[in-house]
């Protein structure tokens, strides 16, 4: 069992920056790969970004590249995501998430726990 803690989320201006976190429990934690998602009101929860059990590996969406980061920190259980140029299209709840064995997965329905999720608005 793991259960995942977002935090980090707020309000910030168009080009601005955040840093969330994500604080697993569960000794296994280094066992999992981690992945990124987001949801706006009316759409699909969608893949932003995944990370391997090291943290040498990471895989991005397409509309983050170049300016997110996701980062883990196996010793403290954490696993971050480094946002910078901030758009209004990124506004969203961002929710991270579990996927025993495996990573980078960008279907949702393959991870097996989530966090609660963390508001994420960006103003034009």
């Amino acid at each position: 069992q793991v259960q995942l803690v977002e935090s980090g989320g707020g309000l910030v201006q168009a080009g601005g920056s955040l840093r969330l976190s994500c604080a697993a429990s569960g000794r296994t934690f280094s066992s999992y790969g981690m992945g990124w998602f987001r949801q706006a009101p009316g759409k699909e929860r969608e893949f932003v970004a995944g990370i391997g059990w090291s943290g040498v590996n990471t895989r991005y969406a397409d509309s983050v590249k170049g300016r997110f980061t996701c980062s883990r920190d196996n010793a403290k259980n954490t696993v971050y995501l480094q946002m910078n140029s901030l758009k209004p299209e990124d506004t969203a709840v961002y929710y991270c998430a579990a996927d025993y064995l495996n990573w980078g997965r960008r279907e949702k329905n393959e991870y097996e726990y989530w966090g609660q999720g963390t508001q994420v608005t960006v103003s034009s």
